[in-house]
């Protein structure tokens, strides 16, 4: 909200305070004053003058020579380049000696032999602002009205020896959209009184009767509570006055012709947007508050046809929809050059139902803005009297009788109930009665004493951001000065913050995972179909879930899966010469199987790694390696090791989108979690990657069995005794499950077992592999001798012989 300081002098008094100290107040109190902006942008000795002949230059066909009179006791000489200068007229001149903004002083000059004494100026030369300017002022010259005093000077005339405010407000404090919710909000912090504009209706009588011209009803009235209407007859369209241009331009409003400035000066004035509608286009006799038809059509002032939905609120005459309610009027109903009489609406319309119709549309307008935001029931009628007074004395005509309006419901001033020991206490201050009525007048709220330091505040409804105790307590602090409450120490439990177990596990993986080598990525949670269909993941009988206003088809339905936005940022990477990626990601996935949801759709907890590339960068010392499903599968083996997560199994699996030999199911204690693999060669080629290995897992399990128990062991006091095996087995038996049987024979006494060799050939036979294990013995307190350990040794050999018939090879 831009708020001229000279427009607010005329609300309240303003004696003693510069634009910089109102800023300085307001932001103490609540309201951030981003800039305090001077519109005169380096203007001196620039007065009005009357062109009083205009000719043609000698020797320069683009020059003319005028002579000018600008109230300086002798007429100048001026010779002037721009095409619309000509007798008659008055005019920025801008005298011997003046500076222009940019720097530029006007000097005694010759222009091609003929003798210059200043400048005559166009509003750019001003340090105007062209495109808040009329059109046909935009170019040339500025013509200046011819009320305009000559020898005047030319900061009074224009308004511009002016400073603005401009106001960075909350979503709460709507009321100061307004000059009078500002200079309401300034009377308040410097203990003076508001001055309201008065009312002129009855000064432009007419002989007919509003009501008996134009009926109004409301059938949308959950959609709209008031809608109020005058007549303005004879009215003569054309440019509105200096001052009032000059109050829209301050506040960053283009002028366009009386009427409608009018409009747009009482919604910044009242904070109430107004709407002018052609009253000889309407048919009928009638306007109707209603939403729209489904498929129903208007062209707004923008010329462009809008299609309108049921949950539009429209403005209708007798036939057809004439403006879309708190957003923009029709061009079916617009006021031209040719109109004479006008119908002013004034109204209160949902502030819901206006926000959804200007998204979806994507009209946003100074009107909507603060209709969305819930105007001042109680400015509707003032606002509208305000405008038929002013549109009469600057258009001329006659206001007709009486309003036409239908109310549907009538809005209820806020009582709140207030102590004197809640105020102090919640401030820490020691206010007396006398300084809280003192503060409640300077707010301009009315209130009873109900005796014993409490109060019934009667919020007027101007200020619809306050609602409870609280509320007021805030305002009262805010007066009383931020800067003047005491210092206190806090009173009360406190209560140490902390993570979940759930956010804690989340830090941990993260940590661990960054450790590792992989960087962490967040992903959009909305996906293309295409996606879901081309990777299913952990769920392939899950439908996808579509969004009822998607941003775009791109992101038209929830995720199922981690993974396709994991390998689209791997194939960014690639097309940026990274080729070596290594990302992860913890989100969430959004499961259900029905097509049509009836129930929230299941969200699952995630955790997806996309791995391709080298494993570590060129080196002089080695080459580099190729990542495989074995780096993937440690890492993580390392995050279950840290969570103390026992009972992992792999086994051997071909889901679809992965490689149907290099993937495993992962699961903890038979249930499964997730699984680990390489991605399916097709699939690799059609997203333009290099072998890509791929982990997802459900980490709700995770978190309900990580134990984070770290256990420490003294370091062994007895030797080791080591012994190599080689086994020939099956080419389709597992190796965990050679393992695990190695594992549950040899007892408490194997320290530690592990595969050091896999061997496949001709030598072996078809459908044979070689299985080498290294098992280390221990004892914890004594020395294993030679003949323990070869029992036991070969207890373990005949486990696996009996179990997979498997052979020592020799």
């Amino acid at each position: 909200m831009k708020v001229s300081y000279q427009w607010l002098s005329e609300y309240v008094d303003l004696k003693g305070y510069t634009a910089s100290d109102l800023a300085e107040k307001l932001t103490r109190s609540g309201i951030e004053v981003d800039t305090v902006e001077n519109r005169n942008k380096g203007v001196t000795s620039v007065v009005v003058g009357f062109v009083k002949t205009r000719e043609k230059h000698p020797d320069a066909d683009k020059l003319s020579v005028c002579t000018v009179d600008a109230g300086q006791g002798e007429e100048l000489q001026i010779v002037c380049g721009a095409k619309n200068v000509a007798a008659g007229q008055k005019v920025p001149v801008a005298l011997v000696g003046a500076e222009l903004p940019g720097g530029l002083q006007i000097k005694r000059a010759k222009l091609r032999g003929v003798e210059s004494m200043g400048m005559i100026c166009s509003a750019k030369e001003l340090g105007l602002n062209e495109k808040l300017l009329p059109k046909e002022q935009q170019e040339g010259i500025l013509e200046l009205p011819e009320d305009a005093k000559i020898g005047a000077s030319i900061l009074d005339v224009l308004g511009i020896g002016d400073e603005v405010m401009e106001l960075d407000l909350t979503p709460n404090r709507s009321d100061c959209l307004s000059m009078i919710g500002v200079a309401y909000e300034i009377a308040a912090i410097l203990g003076r009184d508001v001055l309201l504009p008065t009312d002129e209706v009855g000064l432009h009588p007419s002989q007919s009767k509003t009501a008996e011209r134009l009926r109004v009803d409301i059938s949308a009235v959950e959609q709209c509570s008031r809608y109020s209407a005058r007549i303005i007859s004879g009215v003569k369209v054309g440019t509105s006055p200096l001052w009032l241009q000059s109050r829209l331009m301050a506040a960053g409003v283009r002028p366009i012709n009386n009427i409608v400035d009018v409009t747009n000066y009482v919604m910044l004035e009242y904070g109430q947007p107004l709407h002018a509608f052609d009253a000889d286009r309407l048919e009928g006799g009638r306007i109707e508050v209603r939403l729209a038809r489904e498929g129903e059509k208007l062209v707004t002032l923008d010329d462009a046809e809008r299609t309108l939905s049921p949950q539009m609120l429209v403005i209708a005459d007798g036939a057809k929809p004439i403006a879309l309610a708190g957003v923009m009027g029709g061009a079916n109903s617009e006021v031209t050059s040719e109109t004479t009489t006008i119908v002013l609406e004034s109204a209160k319309f949902d502030g819901g139902t206006v926000r959804k119709a200007s998204r979806q549309l994507g009209l946003r307008s100074e009107a909507s803005l603060r209709f969305e935001k819930e105007v001042n029931a109680d400015a509707v009628v003032p606002a509208l009297d305000r405008a038929a007074s002013l549109i009469a004395k600057l258009a001329g005509g006659g206001i007709s009788d009486g309003i036409a309006e239908s109310v549907a419901s009538d809005a209820e001033p806020v009582t709140v109930s207030i102590s004197l020991e809640k105020i102090n206490r919640y401030l820490g201050t020691e206010l007396s009665s006398l300084e809280i009525k003192v503060i409640l007048n300077r707010l301009h709220f009315q209130f009873e004493e109900k005796g014993d330091g409490l109060w019934n505040v009667h919020v007027p409804l101007r200020r619809g951001d306050i609602t409870r105790d609280v509320d007021v307590i805030e305002e009262i602090a805010r007066l009383y000065g931020y800067d003047n409450i005491p210092v206190t120490p806090i009173l009360g439990a406190t209560t140490p913050g902390s993570l979940t177990r759930e956010q804690s596990i989340r830090r941990t993986l993260r940590g661990l995972l960054t450790e590792s080598g992989l960087h962490e990525v967040v992903t959009y949670s909305f996906t293309h179909p295409e996606q879901i269909a081309g990777f299913r993941g952990m769920y392939p009988s899950a439908k996808p879930i579509a969004l009822s206003m998607p941003m775009s088809e791109e992101r038209s339905v929830l995720r199922t899966s981690l993974v396709p936005h994991l390998l689209d940022t791997a194939l960014y990477n690639r097309n940026r010469n990274m080729d070596d990626v290594a990302v992860f990601e913890i989100g969430k996935v959004f499961v259900s199987s029905e097509e049509q949801l009836t129930a929230l759709p299941q969200e699952k907890l995630m955790l997806g790694i996309v791995w391709t590339g080298k494993r570590s960068p060129e080196h002089w010392g080695g080459k580099a390696e190729k990542v495989d499903f074995y780096d993937l599968k440690g890492v993580f083996e390392k995050l279950t090791a840290v969570l103390g997560i026992a009972g992992v199994q792999y086994s051997a699996a071909q889901p679809e989108g992965f490689h149907p030999g290099r993937t495993a199911n992962i699961a903890i204690d038979a249930s499964p979690i997730g699984r680990l693999g390489q991605l399916h060669p097709a699939l690799q080629q059609a997203k333009d990657l290099e072998d890509t290995y791929v982990l997802e897992i459900e980490l709700e399990p995770l978190i309900e069995q990580a134990e984070f128990r770290i256990e420490y062991k003294p370091l062994p006091k007895y030797p080791a005794i080591g012994r190599d095996m080689a086994v020939v087995v099956d080419a389709g038996v597992p190796v965990g499950n050679i393992r695990s049987t190695a594992e549950a024979t040899a007892g408490s006494l194997l320290e530690s077992i592990e595969v050091f060799d896999i061997y496949t050939g001709e030598r072996l036979g078809g459908g044979k592999k070689s299985v080498a294990f290294t098992l280390v013995y221990r004892h914890p307190d004594r020395t294993l001798t030679d003949d323990e350990v070869a029992e036991l040794h070969g207890k373990v050999v005949t486990a696996l012989e009996q179990t997979f018939g498997a052979e020592l090879r020799r």
